[in-house]
């Protein structure tokens, strides 16, 4: 049945950056769909996203750390591996962003994005690919954006990360395809997440982006967690390298 290759059942899964925001919901929309998953916070437990998988009849586990950390990445996949049993689909949705003209942007605003945005995501990709080459199988989705298409404007890392993340996704699905191993990425398009809590209160910018969206809107976290589900699922088992946009038809525009 179609509707069964949807289903997660028996699968574990950790979703970096899944306190809140885009990670939260496609966190909890692999557990609707059957997965247990490993619920990200930097600094303390996502208890409210962590009910709400339980809610939906999955186990759940806390990892807690900056992903900046090389030993943290590790640390976070080994507990994954250790109290869930298996890491089967890796989400890797982490992410900051600093916004300054190019001139002035600084040389921390810099690395600090890089590192979080790009070089954790290999990081993960590496030590998770490790466990799932053993298997043989496993699911990686990567978080792009619209800006591994376009350059944004003052985000001069953020787009440089995120262009970094497309182009790693199909390097890593080159490599790991014949393996059983699915490498894919989500671009979400303009989302109401905290990373755009100030074009939104920019009332003309606002008019701007909501005017080019044919769908007229804002995305959801809501709005990922079926594309989420999709690739981590064995419906998606023939789709590798791919960077699934998801913006609302700002793209087509």
């Amino acid at each position: 049945m179609t509707l069964d290759a949807l289903k997660l059942n028996g699968k574990n899964a950790l979703v970096t950056g899944s306190q809140q925001g885009l990670g939260a919901g496609i966190a909890i929309g692999l557990a609707q769909a059957g997965a247990n998953v490993a619920i990200h916070g930097l600094s303390t437990p996502a208890e409210g996203v962590m009910a709400e998988v339980r809610k939906a009849g999955a186990k759940v586990i806390s990892v807690i750390g900056d992903v900046s950390d090389a030993k943290v990445c590790e640390a976070m996949v080994e507990q994954t591996v250790r109290e869930l049993g298996s890491i089967d689909i890796l989400v890797n949705n982490a992410g900051i962003i600093r916004r300054a003209p190019a001139v002035e942007f600084s040389a921390k605003d810099w690395y600090d994005v890089l590192e979080v945005n790009l070089s954790s995501v290999f990081r993960f990709c590496q030590l998770a690919g490790g466990h799932m080459l053993k298997q043989g199988r496993g699911k990686i989705i990567n978080i792009a954006s619209l800006l591994a298409f376009q350059g944004g404007v003052f985000v001069p890392s953020y787009a440089a990360a995120k262009g970094g993340v497309a182009q790693l996704t199909k390097a890593l699905a080159n490599e790991w395809a014949a393996d059983g191993i699915n490498v894919n990425a989500i671009a979400p398009g303009y989302m109401a997440t905290d990373n755009t809590a100030a074009l939104r209160a920019d009332e003309q910018r606002s008019r701007q982006i909501l005017d080019r969206i044919p769908a007229g809107r804002w995305g959801t976290p809501q709005d990922l967690a079926g594309t989420a589900v999709f690739l981590a699922s064995p419906a998606s088992d023939y789709v590798n390298g791919h960077v699934l946009v998801v913006d609302g038809g700002w793209l087509a525009r």
